[in-house]
């Protein structure tokens, strides 16, 4: 990997259905901590590893499992604020996938 220019820093997340996040990334780049500030969610915290690629510059595809079950994978891309964001969950009904977008502001 090259420079990771999100390593060691903050940013607000908000994602196209009202949930916004603060992802707080390790300097080393290697795990997260976020914390969920508005939507069904809110205060919900996890503190997860990444496996991350940098795609181009700036851009960083970027995954992780949560304690849940969740699976989460961002196409980050730090240019422009955007991110494209795909999770998985499990339902009584089964598995759900889900994609959104949102934009990155750091704080």
């Amino acid at each position: 990997m090259s420079d990771l220019t999100y390593a060691g820093k903050t940013f607000r997340f908000s994602v196209d259905n009202g949930v916004v996040f603060h992802n707080t990334y390790a300097s080393d780049g290697t795990t997260l901590h976020y914390e969920t500030v508005a939507g069904p969610t809110k205060g919900a915290v996890e503190d997860v590893e990444l496996h991350a690629a940098e795609v181009s510059p700036g851009v960083f595809i970027l995954g992780w499992l949560e304690k849940s079950g969740m699976t989460i994978t961002h196409a980050m891309n730090l240019n422009t604020g955007a991110v494209h964001a795909f999770w998985t969950y499990e339902t009584p009904d089964g598995r759900v996938a889900e994609l959104h977008t949102g934009t990155l502001e750091e704080i």
